[in-house]
C-alpha cells in the first residue's frame, strides 16, 4: 500500500489510509511503523478508513528535535487528524501506540468516538522496565541501532514464532531499522518517563478495547487487562505474544471489526 505524506510546520507525517467513512486510527508500536499493519490492513473493511501513521522518528515520518513523551505523540496525532479532516476517529494503539492513545484520551475525549489498547498498558514502567529503558539508550548511542533492534525484535514474538515465521521476525528487524536512532533513544525516555493512566480507562465514558496476547512477553494479559467495567472489552487471542497483527492478522481483525461494528 502506498504511504502518503502531508507536512505542516515543518513536520512531515507519514500515513497510510484505506477505505471510506468512519475513521479508525491505527497507532503502531516502538521501532515500528504503518508497515506494522500490511497484514491487517487487507482483513477489514473498506467501509471503514482505515489511517495508519508512522509516528515521529519512526518509519517514512521527521524525527524533530525535543521531547518525545507520550503527550506529544498525541499533540502530532491531534495535528493530522486536523490535516485529513478525520473527525471523532476510534483510535487504536499498539504498545507504545497504545501509551499514545492514552495520553489522546485523557487531553481530549472529545475528540473520539472509542479507543483501544492493542499489547499495550495503562500502567506506568516498573523499576526493572525503567533500568531497561536506560540500557537501550546506552546501546543505540554505543553500539547503534542494529544491535539494539537485534535483541528486540524476537522478544516481541511468541517464542515458538520466533522459530516458525522467520520471514516475519526479518521483516519486523527491517521496518525497525528504519527508526531514526536519535528518534528511537528519544521514544525510550518518553516511555520511561509516561505515568500511570489507569484512571483513564477507569473513568472512560466512551467504548473502550482492550487486547492482549496470552504468550506476550512485553504486556502480558494482567498488564494488559488492568481495568474491566461496563465500557470495556477485552479480548485475548491465543497463542499471540506482542505482535498479534502479523501473530494473528485474521484473529485481530475479527475483534477490532467486532468492536468497531458497536461503536
Amino acid at each position: 500500500m502506498e504511504t502518503k505524506r502531508i507536512e505542516q510546520g515543518g513536520m512531515t507525517f507519514a500515513y497510510k489510509e484505506q477505505g471510506e467513512g468512519q475513521a479508525v486510527v491505527l497507532l503502531h508500536g516502538f521501532c515500528g511503523s504503518s508497515d506494522y499493519w500490511n497484514e491487517l490492513l487487507p482483513l477489514l473493511p473498506y467501509h471503514y478508513r482505515f489511517i495508519a501513521p508512522d509516528l515521529r522518528g519512526h518509519g517514512r515520518s521527521s524525527a524533530p528535535e525535543g521531547a518525545y513523551t507520550m503527550e506529544q505523540f498525541a499533540e502530532d496525532l491531534v495535528r493530522l487528524l486536523q490535516l485529513l479532516q478525520a473527525e471523532r476517529p476510534i483510535v487504536l494503539g499498539h504498545s507504545l501506540g497504545g501509551y499514545a492513545t492514552l495520553a489522546f484520551a485523557e487531553k481530549h475525549p472529545q475528540l473520539l468516538s472509542a479507543f483501544g489498547l492493542i499489547h499495550s498498558t495503562a500502567y506506568p514502567d516498573s523499576d526493572a522496565a525503567k533500568e531497561g529503558r536506560l540500557k537501550g539508550m546506552a546501546t543505540i548511542r554505543g553500539q547503534g541501532l542494529p544491535v539494539f533492534i537485534d535483541g528486540l525484535i524476537p522478544k516481541l514474538f511468541a517464542p515458538e514464532h520466533v522459530k516458525s515465521m522467520p520471514e516475519a521476525v526479518r521483516s519486523a528487524v527491517d521496518i525497525g531499522l528504519g527508526t531514526h536512532p536519535e528518534g528511537a533513544v528519544r521514544t525510550l525516555e518518553g516511555m520511561r518517563t509516561r505515568p500511570d493512566r489507569n484512571r483513564v480507562l477507569a473513568d472512560a465514558e466512551l467504548p473502550v478495547l482492550l487486547v492482549a496476547g496470552t504468550h506476550d512477553q512485553i504486556v502480558p494479559p494482567d498488564r494488559a487487562f488492568s481495568v474491566s467495567g461496563g465500557t470495556i472489552m477485552q479480548r485475548e487471542i491465543d497463542a499471540a505474544g506482542h505482535m498479534s497483527m502479523v501473530e494473528a492478522p485474521r484473529r485481530l481483525a475479527d475483534i477490532i471489526v467486532e468492536f468497531i461494528s458497536k461503536v
